[in-house]
């Protein structure tokens, strides 16, 4: 989340006109996340979140993140449920933007994450896997092995201060993850950005997922290995192997991996932080400085990356 589209407030109730809502009281700009701007919207009846879709927001895509909302919420998944407008739309239009209106989680997002909610973070990640792995649609990850290099060689086709031991030392890992990466896996609809600001915590359980517009087709276990790189290092760079098998356990209390998935993991979290560091540091040389985010470190994710490339298998993370 991120405000990149400033709305004035009379926008924001012109907007609020086209749905059966009333009684608009206040709005604020949420500054958390990197990708689309978003507002709270607060009204006598209840809170919404109108989320204003930016660039790298492809709006062929906005149907898929549309419907799988929409089916999550009718499965009893706790996320946000899309608004239809007066005319039955969900997809809207607010400053030559598309844009959607969905509803208020309750509860809070945790800097810190402890073992005990890393198991409860294991869990509803394997219900939305039972759930998404029956929904017929399909969206391709465009943010996968496949893409990686080609993030990377625009990011340091511009004249940047990256060092080139840097460079060459994520050419090296790119090489070795495409020759390692797995081909053929349990996969369905994962969130694919599963970090502690997209997950809402009421009296230390897990009451809200929050942020699909990641979701895309991949491996179940790609998910596992994204979640691993988010929740189970503490200061950033140390792992905490506690963590990691809560997190394990609480999954495996849904949904049985299989060996090879455990087999691949190590591969597939190396991979997943090789993902966040490309991200992050092209965002990090590119993102709009009059944008109001908060720009996210993306060399703690290379230290990820040495950690995993030192695991040989799965037990390896719990002992």
């Amino acid at each position: 989340m991120a405000v990149y589209t400033k709305l004035e407030h009379q926008e924001v109730r012109q907007f609020l006109e086209q749905y059966n809502i009333n009684n608009f009281k206040d709005y604020k700009g949420i500054t958390e996340g990197v990708e689309n701007t978003n507002y709270l919207i607060k009204t006598s009846e209840q809170d919404y979140i109108l989320t204003i879709y930016e660039k790298r927001v492809d709006e062929n895509d906005l149907p898929f993140f549309i419907k799988l909302l929409s089916y999550l919420s009718e499965n009893k998944f706790p996320c946000p449920k899309p608004i239809a407008n007066k005319n039955n739309e969900k997809i809207n239009r607010i400053k030559n933007k598309n844009a959607a209106l969905v509803t208020f989680l309750n509860g809070q997002s945790k800097n810190k994450i402890t073992s005990e909610e890393c198991f409860e973070i294991g869990k509803i990640t394997a219900q939305l896997h039972e759930i998404t792995k029956k929904f017929d649609i399909n969206r391709k990850n465009n943010l996968s092995i496949e893409n990686w290099e080609s993030i990377f060689e625009k990011t340091i086709k511009q004249k940047i201060d990256l060092d080139e031991s840097i460079i060459k030392k994520t050419k090296n890992y790119l090489n070795f993850l495409k020759d390692k990466w797995p081909k053929n896996l349990p996969q369905g609809i994962i969130h694919a950005d599963l970090f502690p600001d997209n997950i809402f915590f009421t009296n230390n359980k897990v009451s809200g997922i929050i942020d699909f517009y990641f979701a895309c087709n991949d491996f179940f276990a790609y998910e596992i290995a994204i979640c691993i790189n988010s929740l189970c290092f503490d200061n950033n760079s140390t792992f905490n192997m506690t963590k990691a098998k809560n997190l394990i356990d609480g999954y495996t209390s849904i949904r049985t991996l299989s060996e090879d998935e455990k087999k691949y993991l190590p591969i597939l979290s190396m991979g997943a932080a090789m993902r966040f560091f490309l991200t992050r540091l092209y965002d990090f040389y590119h993102t709009d400085n009059k944008a109001d985010v908060k720009i996210k470190d993306p060399f703690e994710y290379l230290k990820k990356i040495e950690f995993h490339s030192t695991i040989k298998n799965f037990n390896e993370y719990f002992i």
